[in-house]
């Protein structure tokens, strides 16, 4: 990226966030420009390389946004990111990243509450199989019960913690623990037998990054 648009970009991105705000810019393989904020600080430099399981490895692999919580095993910080890519001739070749600090009083849920049928159940995010969304909501398996959530699955998705669970298909995020088999598919897709015996597709347009999360 040259000057005058990294110097554009981040005119508009300080315009847009709150004072807290890191921004990081990237292009496929390392990072060309970090601008820590008073409130978190990721300790990136120009020529770092991209981390694996950062916000913006997901968005380049994913090939699209993202905004996803980051737990401390990737820079040592939690923190949520807002990664956006751009694109040159249909390849993402850099990619800007919203860095948001985790606030002092907020935690990851233990357990989330679903409605199956007239009543509502307390899950544990521990014992949750896979999330599908399904009528504009996210419901939730486990292996005893199945609710809905209010909640859609991308609302849900950046409150759950990264490490274990991993989105495979724009309809399904899984609990890689909950994971019996992966099993080949058509055209390089992937075929999840989840421990309950459930079959859950793995898209094309997320093959390669699931592929690379299970280093296979």
């Amino acid at each position: 990226m040259n000057q005058i648009s990294t110097t554009h970009l981040l005119d508009t991105f300080s315009e847009v966030f709150p004072e807290d705000t890191s921004i990081a810019i990237a292009d496929s393989r390392t990072f060309i420009y970090y601008k820590p904020s008073p409130v978190i600080d990721l300790q990136i430099k120009p020529g770092d390389q991209v981390k694996q399981g950062s916000a913006t490895y997901k968005a380049f692999s994913l090939r699209r946004s993202i905004f996803s919580y980051i737990d401390s095993s990737v820079f040592g910080v939690s923190y949520f990111g807002l990664s956006v890519p751009i694109f040159n001739n249909g390849k993402p070749v850099n990619c800007v990243t919203a860095i948001f600090p985790m606030r002092k009083n907020y935690s990851l849920p233990a357990f989330f509450t679903v409605k199956n049928e007239d009543c509502w159940y307390p899950v544990a995010v521990s014992d949750i199989l896979y999330l599908e969304a399904e009528n504009r909501k996210a419901k939730i398996v486990t292996e005893q019960i199945q609710g809905y959530h209010k909640f859609n699955l991308s609302e849900i998705e950046y409150l759950l913690p990264s490490e274990y669970f991993i989105r495979c298909h724009r309809s399904f995020i899984v609990n890689v623990r909950a994971i019996a088999e992966i099993q080949p598919d058509f055209h390089s897709t992937f075929l999840l037998i989840m421990n309950n015996g459930d079959r859950i597709p793995v898209s094309q347009s997320y093959a390669s990054y699931f592929r690379k999360q299970f280093m296979f």
